[in-house]
């Protein structure tokens, strides 16, 4: 029996990788298409073409002056950055390399693939693509007010850009719970989500103790939500960080606050921690990204495929793969979905009688996918050669708590990412949920999760008075 049931996995496992072959082979090709029909879409209704990174990687170097020379069809120019904000190590290089399927298993490409890495080591590779987006940012330009044909320009989308409006520079906040608090709680959402995974969550659902106590802030992350959705930004972590200290620590006058975030906002969260060390009483992580990095490998490229492996089954690894790998299927997604939110919704209630809550539609409708693929790129695996340091200044340069949720049923995120931030944060507490995944885990145990909240809270404030 025993025999039986290896010999039918190792069918089911044969199926799938000759299917996976044959899909992402075409979607390949699909890709390269859709290049070509952006270009003359872009062209023709905003008489320009939008970089895409598409277009083979060229070398360049950063030189002491703060200049990037550029070399690239037998030409040279010269970019310069008057902007600290931004810096090239931000930028991951899966955003312009990502070999085909096809080439990706051959011989050649591998040999390739590792003369391209040994020569990383004294030259540092950026497409051009990023570079014409930097212009946008050099000598004081103003950013990109207006949409893109293909993205929704209604007012919940586009409302920050809006004709006659100032150009907002700070995210949308929804801030609840005590007008003068002890301490603040920062929630973050994770990828194409918003601050309604909160307010519509947990937020009715803590104490009426708690909240004369706390005051609960949810933001919709650049890019998403109700926040600015600038065409020129690349959505690096710095960018994600310094907007969320713009937007909530200085105006809100944060002084110690506790942190919750959802997958990819527990990047940015331990990102803030490791900034603000004296100021983190908590950190609440829900299903965080982290892979551990072997020893040789390439952190971005590694996590990529961690994250988006090119497999039909299951379903969500199909669906991160499609995310991950193709830049124009994509943005096919987003103009037939986001930027249609409107009808889809209308369908949403009718099919449902509006018998459940759309805010996880809302969240995921929100967005750009500019916004969606420079994040998912430069936050997720960006971070593959970071989180590792990050990791161990939480451990060792940080006294707060550290609490890791993740559901044994998450399939797009396994468990082994938080066992892996265990064994990096020896004091960090892992609490498995039997039988939820990457959603459940929050939604639908709502009231469960706002009490283990606020357990964790008053812990750390037991522990605090103990100290004095």
């Amino acid at each position: 029996m025993a025999t039986l049931v290896m010999a039918l996995r190792l069918i089911g496992r044969l199926v799938n990788d000759v299917v996976s072959f044959v899909i992402f082979s075409a979607l390949d090709v699909l890709d390269v298409f859709l290049c070509f029909v952006y270009k003359l879409a872009d062209y023709a209704l905003e008489a320009e073409w939008r970089p895409c990174y598409c277009s083979n990687s060229p070398k360049d170097m950063i030189t002491s002056s703060g200049k990037i020379l550029v070399s690239e069809n037998g030409g040279s120019k010269v970019v310069f950055l008057c902007s600290s904000k931004l810096q090239l190590d931000d930028i991951s290089d899966t955003l312009y390399f990502r070999p085909s399927l096809a080439s990706e298993i051959s011989r050649s490409t591998v040999r390739e693939l590792r003369r391209h890495k040994a020569e990383r080591g004294t030259t540092f590779t950026i497409n051009s693509t990023i570079i014409e987006m930097l212009q946008e940012k050099i000598g004081g330009r103003q950013a990109k007010l207006s949409t893109c044909w293909s993205d929704c320009d209604c007012k919940t989308c586009s409302g920050w850009s809006s004709p006659g409006v100032p150009p907002r520079d700070t995210l949308f906040v929804r801030a609840e719970g005590a007008t003068a608090p002890v301490e603040d709680v920062l929630f973050i959402h994770g990828f194409i989500s918003s601050s309604e995974l909160w307010t519509e969550t947990v937020f009715p659902n803590f104490s009426e103790e708690a909240r004369s106590k706390y005051r609960f802030i949810a933001i919709d992350l650049l890019g998403f939500g109700r926040s600015p959705k600038p065409g020129d930004s690349l959505y690096t972590l710095r960018e994600h960080v310094d907007m969320i200290e713009r937007s909530v620590l200085e105006p809100f006058k944060v002084g110690s606050f506790h942190i919750v975030a959802h997958s990819l906002g527990s990047i940015l969260a331990i990102a803030l921690a490791v900034k603000y060390p004296g100021a983190v009483k908590s950190l609440t992580l829900i299903a965080p990204p982290y892979f551990p990095v072997p020893k040789g490998e390439q952190g971005t490229q590694y996590v990529l495929r961690r994250v988006a492996p090119r497999r039909v089954w299951p379903m969500m690894a199909f669906g991160s793969s499609v995310a991950c790998w193709y830049e124009h299927i994509s943005r096919t997604i987003c103009l037939l979905i986001c930027k249609n939110h409107r009808v889809w919704e209308f369908i949403f209630k009718l099919v449902t009688r509006n018998r459940f809550r759309t805010f996880l539609m809302d969240g995921f409708f929100c967005h750009t996918h500019n916004a969606a693929w420079h994040t998912l790129h430069n936050i997720i695996c960006g971070s593959g050669g970071k989180l590792d340091g990050y990791l161990d200044t939480v451990r060792d340069h940080l006294n707060c708590e550290v609490t890791v949720f993740h559901g044994s049923a998450d399939v797009l995120l396994p468990v082994e990412c938080s066992h892996a931030v265990k064994s990096k944060i020896p004091r960090a507490n892992v609490k498995v949920v039997q039988d939820k995944d990457h959603i459940t885990i929050l939604v639908g145990r709502e009231k469960t999760f706002a009490t283990e909240l606020e357990a964790i809270w008053r812990k750390t404030q037991t522990m605090k008075l103990k100290e004095l």
